[in-house]
């Protein structure tokens, strides 16, 4: 397992988190991540980086904000959502795939509250491609359903949409097609009709968020060491009054040992 051991505590790490930097994937219809050296050790022996990016690249969280109006921004979601126990779902799926209830299911005991991430696998296709933003695999409307009917405290997936891409705008959604012949594609690739297949718009996200849940979407790093097993999950965001969503640095936590205590909070 690739690990870091806390020495104090025992607790081992796990990253959970996409790199982010100049060249992260940036979705269709989004301008790339521009970062610049404001400040340089060579000239003023400090460095300090400027940067214009949207906050939904690599590793991030969204608020019920995103899809809800009226919904909590990134300030107004509770500490405690952000930390917790879980569980990480081994759910492997491929190109133009639904992730359902069933599969949810199947993949292991997932307890009331808990954090629950879901690793189909496609992490390992993070890039900027067609075949990423097009052909990821998708929850269902009944998946997320199962989930709040879990009071999950937070879902992560693997993938750039929690939604299946053609329910969002890269298909015939609104603002969309930003993906123009992907509608086609997967016609093409599954004899399915797209928008009988995923006529609802976004309906996971409205789902998920609509109930309170913040989302981390792409989820990556050493997510298949500690898929299919239990760990304590950590992710906190900006406190961003207005915020619909943040990149975020993802961590799992386990206690090989069994030991590990947080402090009193005494003087």
């Amino acid at each position: 397992m690739s690990f870091v051991t806390d020495p104090r505590t025992g607790l081992q790490l796990l990253e959970l988190s996409h790199v982010w930097g100049l060249g992260a994937p940036s979705y269709p219809g989004q301008e790339d991540v521009k970062m610049v050296r404001s400040v340089k050790h060579a000239q003023h022996g400090v460095l300090a980086w400027k940067t214009s990016t949207s906050l939904h690249t690599g590793t991030y969280m969204l608020a019920p904000i995103h899809l809800i109006q009226r919904g909590a921004d990134l300030a107004a979601i509770s500490p405690d959502r952000f930390f917790g126990n879980g569980v990480v779902l081994d759910v492997p799926k491929g190109s133009y795939e639904t992730i359902t209830a069933q599969d949810l299911k199947k993949a292991g005991a997932v307890r009331e509250g808990d954090i629950v991430v879901i690793n189909t696998g496609w992490h390992h296709k993070y890039s900027d491609s067609l075949e990423y933003y097009g052909e990821a695999p998708g929850l269902t409307e009944d998946a997320a359903q199962w989930l709040v009917e879990k009071r999950c405290r937070m879902v992560s997936v693997d993938t750039p949409f929690a939604d299946h891409p053609l329910a969002t705008s890269m298909g015939p959604h609104r603002g969309g097609p930003q993906m123009k012949r992907l509608a086609g594609e997967y016609e093409k690739a599954t004899g399915l009709d797209p928008k009988k297949e995923h006529g609802k718009w976004n309906i996971v996200g409205k789902t998920l968020l609509g109930a309170g849940i913040p989302l981390i979407i792409q989820a990556g790093g050493d997510l298949d060491e500690i898929s299919g097993k239990r760990a304590t999950f950590v992710a906190t965001p900006w406190k961003f009054e207005h915020g619909d969503a943040c990149i975020v640095r993802f961590v799992a936590m386990v206690d090989p040992n069994g030991t590990c205590r947080i402090d009193s909070g005494k003087a």
